[in-house]
Order: C-alpha cells, then sequence, then structure tokens
C-alpha cells in the first residue's frame, strides 16, 4: 500500500495558507444537502459539530454519554498552549512548532505540526469570545504558565479546571445548533461499526445503550473524534468508559493504525494504593511549575517513609536528591512527560520509593510556599513579617493557583499538601498512536476522517502538555471544516444514502453476530477480570519500558487471554435491553486485539523514543536512543488476526535537524 501525505507544496510557513485559499469548496445552498456523521463529543467532536452545523451542513453526532458535557475532556486540568506571546518571552508559531516536534523525539509530520501551531492563537480567541474564563494577570492580559519540554510560558488556563471550561464553550456552541435544528443529537449511542460503499465511509451502525436497539445511519463522510485507546492497560488517568471501539471497527473495515506503541505515561499521578482500584487520578502538569520533584538520597530514610516511621518533613535538606534539578539543569522539573516518568521509574527501582508499595515519588510546594510569601511581603510593605505570615500568605496565593487540584489531592491521599509533600507516581494517560490521517485529516479509507486523540498526526513519539485541549479544538473549529470540503465537493451529486443498502445490512448482521457470541458464551469469568489481567500484561511487558523478550511473551500471553475470553467470559442480562456489562464486553475484546497490535508495534520498531522506551536501545546516560537511519517513519498497520501488514510514511524532516533529544 502507498500511503499518500497530501502535505502541499511551498514553505512550511505558507503550506496551510495557500491549501486554504486552494480547497474545493461546497457551495452554502449545497452544504444543505450534504450529511455529516460525528462520533465523539469531546472537544474536537463538539467543536466539529457546531462548526459544521453553523456552516450549513446536516450534521448527526453520536456520544455514548447521557449529554455531550459528559466527555472526557472535561478531565484536562492544566492548561492549552497557544503562541499567543503575552509573556513576551521569545514564543513564536516556530517555537512553538519546534518545541512539539522535539518534544516528541522527531517521529511527527513537520506540516500538520506547523499548522497546529499557527491555529493555535486563533483557538485562544475563539475560547475568550464564547467566555472560558481563563486567568488574567494583573494587567487584564491572560495569563500564562509553563509545562514540560518548553523554556517559555504559552499555557492558557482556568485554574484547574481547563477541560471543563473550554468543553463548557464546545457544548454551548453546539447546543445552539442543536436548537436551530443543525444537528441532530444522539445521547446514549454508541457506533458499532463503520459502513463503507464503494470504497468510501458512508455511516455506522449504532447501538442505543438504553433500548439495545441497532440502528443504521447514513452519510457523506464520517468523523471520528472518538479519543484515544490508553483504557487497554485498565489502570489510568482516562474515564472508565473511554474506550477505542468506534476507531477499531474503522480498523477492522481498513483504516490503518498508525505508531500504537506510542503510549504517553503521565508523571504527576496519585499513586495506586491496591489492587481494588480501577482508575488513577490524575494531578495536572501544571503542579510541577512550582513543585519540585525529590526522593531522600538514603535508603535508609526512603525505607522509615515507607515503614511510617519517618515523614518528608524530617527529611533534612541536604539529604533530598531533587533529581530532575539534578540531570536536567537547563529544564528541570519541566521536563517532558517520557523523561520525568522514566526519572522517576529509575529512582523507585533503586528503592528510594516513598510510598508503602515503594512507587512514589515526592512533590514538593515548600519552596513555592516561601517564594511567593516573600513576594506578597514585600508587596505589602511587610518588613518584618514572621515565618508563620509569610507561610500564610504564600500558601494564599498557591491556593488561588491550585486551589482545587490541593482539595482533590487531599481527599483522595489523606494528606494536607500544603503541609506534607504530595507523593506521585506515573500513570497511562495518552495515546499518540491512532488512526492514520493524511494532512486533511483523512484516512486511508475516503471519507472517513479522524480528529483529535482519535489520530496519530501531531505529537510523534511523545504529547507535551497541555497540546491535547489545543489539537482537539484546532481539528473541530479550524482544521476539519475547511478539509472534509475538499471530499464532499465531489458529493454534491450522490444524493440520499439508502440505509437499505446491502453494505448496511451486511454490517448490522456482523455486529448482531458479534453481540450475540459475547452472550452466549455463559462462562465463569467476568468481563472486568480479563480486562484487569490484560492491564497487567500491558503495563508489565509494553509500558514505561519494553524489552524485545517482553514484547514477544506479552503477544503469546494476550492471544492465549483472548483464547480465554471467548470461551468463559460470562455477560449477564440481554442485548435487547440496557446492558452495561455487554458494553464492557465489546470493548475489552477490541482492546485484546489493539493490545496485541501495540504489542507488534513496539517489537517491530528497534529504537527509543519518547514514550517507546526500548531497554536495549538507550545512551550511556540512561536516555532514549534514536534509530534516524531506520526508523524515521510512520507506522501505519492494516490489522489482520494472524499477521497485521505495515506500511511505512517516511517522515522528511525540511525545517529541524535531527538531533539527540537533550533537556539538560
Amino acid at each position: 500500500m502507498q500511503l499518500d501525505s497530501k502535505i502541499p507544496e511551498g514553505p512550511l510557513s505558507e503550506k496551510w495558507k495557500k491549501y486554504k485559499s486552494t480547497v474545493a469548496l461546497v457551495a452554502p445552498n449545497n452544504k444543505r444537502r450534504i450529511e455529516v456523521i460525528v462520533v465523539g463529543t469531546g472537544l474536537a467532536g463538539a467543536a466539529a459539530a457546531a462548526t459544521l452545523g453553523e456552516l450549513g451542513y446536516k450534521v448527526k453526532a453520536f456520544t455514548f454519554h447521557d449529554s455531550p458535557r459528559r466527555a472526557h475532556s472535561i478531565a484536562a486540568q492544566g492548561g492549552i498552549n497557544a503562541a499567543k506571546n503575552y509573556q513576551n518571552d521569545g514564543d513564536s508559531v516556530y517555537r512553538l512548532f519546534y518545541d512539539t516536534i522535539k518534544g516528541g523525539d522527531y517521529r511527527a509530520r513537520e506540516a500538520n505540526v506547523y499548522r497546529l501551531a499557527e491555529v493555535s492563537t486563533q483557538i485562544i480567541d475563539q475560547c475568550v469570545a464564547q467566555g472560558v474564563p481563563f486567568a488574567r494577570e494583573y494587567g487584564g492580559l491572560l495569563e500564562n504558565r509553563s509545562f514540560g519540554g518548553v523554556q517559555v510560558s504559552r499555557t492558557f488556563y482556568a485554574k484547574g479546571q481547563t477541560g471543563q471550561q473550554l468543553l463548557i464553550g464546545a457544548y454551548q456552541a453546539l447546543s445552539r445548533q442543536i436548537s436551530t435544528g443543525a444537528v441532530k443529537m444522539y445521547n446514549r449511542h454508541e457506533m458499532m461499526d463503520l459502513v463503507v460503499i464503494d470504497g468510501k465511509a458512508r455511516g455506522i451502525i449504532a447501538r442505543n445503550l438504553l433500548t439495545g436497539e441497532l440502528e443504521r445511519h447514513s452519510a457523506h463522510c464520517v468523523l471520528l473524534a472518538t479519543g484515544g485507546y490508553g483504557n487497554v492497560f485498565y489502570l489510568s488517568t482516562n474515564a472508565m468508559g473511554s474506550n477505542a471501539s468506534a476507531a477499531w471497527r474503522a480498523v477492522r473495515r481498513g483504516a490503518l493504525m498508525a505508531n500504537p506503541c506510542f503510549t504517553q505515561i503521565h508523571p504527576t499521578c496519585i499513586p495506586q494504593s491496591g489492587d481494588y482500584q480501577s482508575k488513577l487520578t490524575l494531578m495536572s502538569e501544571s503542579l510541577r511549575n512550582d513543585g519540585r520533584v525529590w526522593v531522600p538520597k538514603n535508603l535508609e530514610d526512603a525505607k522509615a517513609i515507607r515503614e511510617g516511621k519517618k515523614t518528608a518533613l524530617d527529611i533534612k535538606e541536604e539529604d533530598r536528591d531533587y533529581y530532575l534539578e539534578r540531570r536536567y539543569p537547563a529544564f528541570g522539573n519541566l521536563v517532558p512527560r517520557d523523561v520525568a516518568s522514566r526519572a522517576a521509574k529509575v529512582e523507585c527501582d533503586k528503592g528510594l520509593g516513598v510510598s508503602p508499595t515503594g512507587l512514589a515519588v515526592f512533590l514538593d510546594f515548600s519552596s513555592a510556599i516561601e517564594r511567593y510569601g516573600n513576594a506578597e511581603a514585600n508587596t505589602q510593605g511587610l518588613t518584618n513579617a514572621s515565618p508563620e505570615e509569610i507561610k500564610a500568605m504564600g500558601t494564599k496565593v498557591v491556593e488561588d493557583k491550585y486551589g482545587n487540584l490541593f482539595e482533590m489531592y487531599e481527599k483522595i491521599a489523606g494528606e494536607n499538601p500544603y503541609i506534607y509533600p504530595m507523593k506521585i507516581y506515573p500513570a497511562v494517560h495518552y495515546t499518540m498512536g491512532g488512526l492514520w490521517v493524511d494532512y486533511n485529516l483523512e484516512t486511508n479509507i475516503p471519507g472517513l476522517f479522524a480528529l483529535g486523540e482519535a489520530n496519530f498526526s501531531d505529537h510523534g513519539a511523545n504529547r507535551l502538555g497541555a497540546s491535547a485541549l489545543m489539537q482537539g479544538l484546532a481539528d473541530g473549529y479550524f482544521v476539519a471544516p475547511y478539509t472534509i470540503g475538499q471530499f464532499l465537493a465531489n458529493e454534491i451529486r450522490t444524493g440520499d444514502i439508502s440505509t437499505q443498502l446491502p453494505a448496511f445490512e451486511e454490517a448490522e448482521k456482523q455486529t448482531r453476530a458479534r453481540i450475540d457470541q459475547l452472550m452466549n458464551v455463559k462462562g465463569n469469568q467476568s468481563v472486568e477480570s480479563f480486562h484487569r489481567r490484560l492491564g497487567k500484561i500491558m503495563w508489565d511487558l509494553c509500558g514505561m519500558s519494553r524489552n524485545a523478550e517482553g514484547l514477544q511473551e506479552g503477544r503469546k500471553l494476550i492471544r492465549q487471554l483472548r483464547d480465554e475470553f471467548y470461551k468463559d467470559v460470562y455477560v449477564p442480562g440481554n442485548s435487547g435491553e440496557f446492558n452495561p456489562e455487554l458494553e464492557k464486553a465489546y470493548r475489552v475484546a477490541d482492546f485484546l486485539e489493539l493490545g496485541e497490535l501495540m504489542m507488534i508495534d513496539a517489537f517491530e520498531r528497534n529504537e527509543s523514543c519518547g514514550g517507546h522506551f526500548r531497554e536495549e536501545f538507550q545512551t550511556g546516560e540512561g536516555e532514549a536512543q534514536r534509530d534516524d537511519e531506520n526508523y524515521t517513519y510512520v507506522a501505519a498497520w492494516k490489522w489482520d488476526d494472524q499477521q497485521p501488514e505495515l506500511t511505512k510514511e517516511n517522515l522528511v524532516f525540511e525545517n529541524v535537524k535531527l538531533i539527540q533529544r537533550s533537556y539538560k
């Protein structure tokens, strides 16, 4: 298979401008004749559905939630990147582009990333117009803070609720289109299959989750904005309902899955406390602006903390190892997520972990509280402020910036983070892999588009913090509304697409057979137990680090688990009714296939880059060692149950130099 990325000609800075000036258009009167399906109502999906409805298309939007506002985008905390340069600290569109390419360890497509950086400035204006309550500095300008992997402040935020506020903005825009009839909303509906007619995406089979009824929905094109697949690991920061089924149904119909092994481990999560957990809690990366990461220097101190004989406050300053500041002096605590996560693992592997499990490090705000307290005292002209007064004033500043996050931590961990350092440890968070798309965000199936985390296009092997929200809104508001016209301009004579066509009948038949297969096993083990076992295999053998032997073993174990699943899974209830266990079952069935593909992809990529860390390929200092001669490509996989087929899209770097990534 030959892949065409359809990147426009010309200089990098002119590609998107030229594209918009020459792209095929659909006239307003013709848009009213075109039907578009949008699956998913997070930031990418809600923004796309709202914008396309506003443009005049007939839009059908689907979510498995009871409301679009329940989409997982709401859980994003820390901020959204944009190259506005309000801080006047040297930021620019090019610097955002370069930071993103470098942060992704040079495994992303230049043209897509530069477009994202360009569009980022429009996103902020859009959100402000919607009333998103971004933080503001004393002069009234929007305030920024820093996230990992950069040396500028370009992250806009609304306390620790940025995703929630952005989604409310997108939801308002979507609701307006629903009220006018431009968008028809299908809540509590899940996409079960993609319908392809004459090689083009023409609709979906959806299941009404309340009644169990299967429905046929046709359209001239289909947009998938269904998020990532981090829940293949079972324990992750994702909402428990987050899944990969829509994207995987597309893969089963011939869409290519790109770079599935590129998964991100977030360094700032509340550690697992027991086997009973089914979800982990994210603490925003924004906390690393002011929090300092450390472990005790001495094994004896670490052991005493784990056993409850000492606390962090008992460890003297000279006995603390601020290891990120030591190893990466240029970026310190704000190194990218993959770097910070591996560094935490290294310290815990040495026996320096500070939780009862040994899998945690400290995130300490005492220095920030003192610094902010002194600044506040100076501002108020208090020359003789006591240490207690300084601490109180500094605590107030930190509370104003991160209060809701600190409150959440205290409720979960049972410790006051203003007094005691937080305990954090890496956890699965985001997936950089996804459906292969070209510059138009179109998959290899014509008429099927993938937006946001559902595609692979913008983050390479590691996503920089606060860039997920940027990509979702960029794709939904500003990119897809242009690029789908390139396809739809040739569809204005197609007319209505009947759901009685044989392809719809066959897709529904296959979906029903799949559901019946799961219902009829009537085994002895719960769906949850299989998901938990799959997650352990994935985490142990394809998590923060991987090696060839473990990946081969992992693939073998997953195939065995899959065989056992279809022989002994128990799905209670009936298919023709509300049945959450059935929902779980077909999602886990998809995870069992996707997990195997992740193992295969990781095994085939004999290098370390970003979130893909192969133990065999590392520098003398334990950093990721790329192989640019052999692996500067996008790995696009066509699924086959026996042996998936690999197609490579070579990445060409004309504007950045491929060098060993360094944050020192």
